[in-house]
């Protein structure tokens, strides 16, 4: 009788775990560390979507609520407050309007705001040039 080698046709799956958790560490830490800049868009169009509140920010920083000068730290309270004394505060809206230099960040900051007011947000487009 002939004794045959059977060639083992098993793969071992543990060192390929290993390697796709490392992966997936090291991509959560690096994706914290990219820092996302996102043109504004622009637009040709006239038409304007209402909004309740405006909240502008400025390319050196500042930050302004329905045209006067404000400190990023009080804008929340200031839309409660003018919340507050709206008649239609379900269907409230917030625009936000950026200028070019201004971080995705900041922008984000006042989105997350207005989501944490349950209010509607957009951002202003600005003309194309």
């Amino acid at each position: 009788m002939k004794k045959r080698s059977k060639v083992s046709a098993e793969f071992s799956m543990s060192s390929l775990t290993d390697i796709i958790f490392l992966l997936l560490i090291f991509f959560m830490l690096t994706s914290k560390m990219v820092q996302i800049n996102y043109q504004l868009p622009e637009s040709d169009s006239k038409t304007v979507a209402p909004s309740d509140l405006v909240v502008e920010i400025l390319g050196e920083g500042t930050y302004k609520f329905n045209g006067k000068l404000i400190k990023k730290n009080k804008i929340k309270s200031r839309i409660k407050k003018e919340l507050a004394k709206m008649s239609n505060k379900e269907n409230a809206s917030l625009a936000i309007a950026a200028e070019v230099a201004v971080p995705w960040s900041k922008v984000n900051d006042v989105m997350k705001i207005a989501m944490s007011l349950k209010m509607k947000a957009h951002i202003a487009t600005q003309p194309r040039k």
